[in-house]
Parts: C-alpha cells; structure tokens; sequence
C-alpha cells in the first residue's frame, strides 16, 4: 500500500465528511478518481458493503486494510469525530511515508551498488581469465597456478554472497521485520513507528493497556514484541509510572526513548509525541550521512577489488619480464 495516497485519501475523506457529504458518498466520489490498485478495490469493496448496510466493525474487518486504520476508524466513529480521526490517520500516514522512502532508498542503493560490482567482477575475472592468461601461458609455455585461476574468483563470489544476504534480507519479510530492529536507521525508524502508533491511540482515548497490546501485536515476530509485552505485564500489576513500567534491563528500546517519554508525566501521549519526532530525525540523518558515505566508499571499494584482480596478472607479467631480462 502507497502510504502517501492513503493519507490523501484520508484527508480528503474529513474534509468531505466535515462539508456534510455522507460517508458511502465521499467514499464512491473518492474511489472515483483513485487510479487503479489494491487500495482502490479494497476501499470500493468497503463502499459497497456499507451501501448495503453492513455494519462498519462488520465491513472493515473483510477488508485488508492495516489494522490500526481499522480500530481508528471505530474509535472515531464511537467518539462521534470520524473527521478528526481521519486527519490524525492522515498525517500519520504521511510521516510514516517520508520516514520510509528514505529508508528504502537506504536499501536500494546498496543493492545497486553490490550488483554493479557483482558484474564487473564477473566480466573482469572472465576477461582476465580466458584472454589475458591465455596469452601469458603461450608466452611462458607454463600452466595457470590453480590458486592464481581460483583467486581471479574470490571477489565475485564474496559480492555475490554479500548481494544474495542483502536480497534475503529484503525480500524475505521475517527477516526483514528482524532486521529492522538491529540496523542502524532501521532500528530508528521502527521506534518512530512505534512512538507514532501510540501517539495516535493515545490520543483517541485507548487505554494505555490496550495501546500496548495493539502494539505488540503490530511488532509480532521481531525482537520488541517481548519487550512490549513485559510493558503491558507491568502495566498491569500496578506500574503505573512510564518510568517503572519501561525500566531496564531493555535491550530494543534505549534508554533514550524512556526518558523522552517519561519527561511528559502523565501526558504520555505527547510524550510519544516527542519521542516519535525524535527518532524520525534521528533515522532521517543516519540516512543522509549513510547516503553522502556511500558513493566515495563504494569508490574505493571498486578499486580495491579490481586491483586484487589484477595482482595475481600483473605479478605473473612482471615475473615474465624479470626471466626474459635474466636471459
């Protein structure tokens, strides 16, 4: 799902609602002009289902929508402000989009990188392999080293092996959900995203037990489900404190995150807040320097492996040359 068309989409739905145009309305009139996509036909299916009367918990909960849009809109909807719920949707929507087109231009351009470099390798030990020792060993009249021949192999095979981890890494989705936790970047986008999530049910009156146990729902399969989930035990047996309840040993949430939060008393809400724009900065610029470190590294790593390439070559042309200077 397109996460800046949803929250389009959601800001133009309260604006709509807000005007007085009954909600399966704006929600045709919108469908209307959305271009084709899951989104579309899950929000027309929604459309239909609540034209014929089906109950909103009853018609939301067939559609593959995210579930913490799901439970917003009922909850909006229960407090008699959809609108408003809508506009808080939006613009968590929005942010998480930013937040998550640099995070995956962080995972693009490595990949670009290491592909490159996989196919130049390859063209380069190919080409010195059947060309350039061809010509040395009709000059010699000596065999290829089998440890020179295999070694002309060794850097296509480590990138290789490094772009094969990375593809894994990406496409696999428990890999990836792990891997978000332990990533540089990665790991302050998904405090961010938990920071924001809480924000926004905090701030349409859910109780903060249930909040976390949304939560770790949410974070089902990665290294924070346990950690949230010993918050909420916490929570339970009479902590009521932030402080007390996300007191360490932690080993996902830093301490950091707990003081942001914490600073807010008992506004935990705007705690979460701050603490969510904190992390979104705080990945923003681990992005941009990874992205300003990446080109002059990947520079010299080019380099380096076309020059280990080359040795193996150039020492045996320089061996040649000192035999043919000694005859």
């Amino acid at each position: 799902m397109k996460y800046d068309e949803f929250a389009f989409f959601n800001q133009q739905l309260a604006a709509m609602l807000r005007d007085g145009i009954p909600l399966e309305g704006a929600l045709k009139r919108l469908c209307e002009d959305m271009r084709q996509g899951q989104l579309r036909d899950e929000l027309q299916a929604l459309e239909a289902d609540l034209a014929r009367g089906t109950p909103m918990a009853e018609a939301l909960k067939a559609r593959r929508l995210p579930e913490l849009y799901k439970r917003m809109i009922l909850l909006g909807i229960k407090s008699g402000d959809l609108p408003g719920a809508l506009t808080m949707l939006a613009d968590y929507f929005q942010r998480q989009n930013n937040l998550w087109t640099r995070i995956k231009g962080l995972m693009v351009y490595p990949m670009i990188v290491l592909s490159m470099a996989f196919l130049l390798s390859c063209f380069i030990a190919f080409l010195l392999g059947h060309f350039v020792w061809n010509s040395l060993v009709s000059l010699t009249g000596q065999s290829v080293p089998p440890a020179v021949a295999s070694g002309l192999w060794l850097a296509p095979v480590c990138i290789g092996v490094a772009l094969a981890a990375g593809l894994i890494g990406i496409g696999i989705s428990p890999a990836r959900r792990k891997l978000r936790w332990r990533l540089p970047a990665f790991k302050e986008a998904s405090l961010a995203q938990v920071a924001s999530a809480m924000t926004l049910m905090l701030k349409n009156g859910v109780p903060l037990n249930d909040a976390l146990g949304f939560v770790e729902q949410m974070e089902e399969g990665t290294p924070a489900e346990k950690e949230l989930g010993q918050w909420r035990q916490r929570q339970g047996s009479g902590m009521g404190k932030f402080s007390e309840m996300a007191a360490l040993p932690q080993s996902v949430f830093p301490p950091l995150f707990v003081w942001s939060v914490s600073q807010s008393g008992e506004n935990l809400a705007a705690g979460f807040e701050r603490t969510s724009e904190i992390y979104q900065a705080r990945a923003a610029y681990r992005v941009e320097m990874f992205l300003y470190s990446l080109l002059p590294c990947a520079i010299l790593g080019l380099g380096a492996m076309i020059l280990s390439q080359i040795q193996p070559v150039m020492a045996a042309l320089l061996s040649l040359i000192k035999n043919l200077g000694g005859d």
